[in-house]
């Protein structure tokens, strides 16, 4: 079977990123919606996967032996839906719906937007679907390589470790989780809620091929993303330490820009220092 080709004139990751950072203030401002840092933080992890990795055609969408992307912490959607927009999967001008009544762009990333693989939101549900499709994938010889991206807080929910159980025991090295690690979760940090030191270590007691690296490092996250089906035997994760807020000196590492909006100002602010 042929697996789609990688995207012709790819843009380069540094551009894509600033470009998706910017639609997604614009999105959360427009529509004083929440989530706008656990978005800046998974930027540079989308715009790698999207310019230099994945395997996906907006022509072909359905392609069999395409590439999966599971986006796992489903309620940081609003630059899941900027990153499909700039790919090609949909204009960039419906962008403008979300979160309004009616769309389909819902807060929750919706397999109704073309290029969504599964609706997620409630959270420990991705990883467990991904874990499905890569088994399907090899049983049926596509080829085809399987991400999942979480946060670091949803690694609080047993039912991923079930899975982090369960991938290893088959074998899957044709998955890759990455976890957007950027140690700050809805009510605290990471390490308050409940600590997940030593946290490497801990999926590589479980089996897993582990890498651990910068996750706004691009070229960091080309060199481990493509090395994602070695023959290893193994499934590989990521840990990708991130900054919440990453580009937007106000929201840096602040727990408020989990649910906070911008005002009009600060998203001039905002606009400015992304570059857009």
């Amino acid at each position: 079977m042929t697996r789609p080709p990688l995207p012709a004139n790819r843009p380069e990751p540094k551009e894509f990123a600033r470009r998706i950072r910017a639609h997604a203030l614009r999105m959360v401002h427009a529509a004083k919606a929440s989530h706008i840092g656990g978005c800046l933080s998974m930027a540079d992890i989308l715009a790698v996967l999207y310019t230099r990795i994945l395997r996906v055609d907006p022509a072909e969408p359905q392609s069999p032996t395409r590439d999966r992307f599971v986006l796992s912490k489903g309620h940081a959607t609003a630059i899941m839906y900027a990153t499909l927009a700039e790919f090609g999967f949909f204009s960039l001008a419906e962008l403008d719906t979300y979160c309004r009544d009616g769309s389909i762009f819902t807060g929750h990333v919706s397999h109704a937007v073309p290029g969504v693989e599964v609706s997620t939101g409630s959270l420990g549900h991705g990883l467990p679907i991904a874990i499905g499709m890569a088994l399907a994938a090899r049983s049926a010889g596509a080829g085809s390589r399987v991400f999942c991206l979480l946060s670091d807080g949803e690694c609080d929910e047993g039912s991923n470790w079930e899975g982090i159980l369960f991938a290893p025991h088959h074998k899957l090295d044709n998955l890759c989780v990455i976890v957007d690690f950027n140690k700050i979760q809805s009510f605290g940090s990471v390490a308050e809620v409940l600590n997940l030191d030593p946290f490497a270590e801990k999926w590589r007691s479980f089996g897993w091929q582990v890498e651990e690296i910068d996750g706004h490092d691009l070229d960091a996250l080309e060199r481990v993303l493509s090395a994602v089906r070695a023959p290893s035997g193994r499934p590989t994760v990521v840990i990708a330490h991130t900054v919440k807020g990453k580009g937007v000196s106000f929201m840096e590492n602040k727990l408020e820009w989990h649910y906070r909006s911008p005002s009009d100002e600060l998203l001039a602010q905002a606009l400015a220092e992304v570059g857009a």
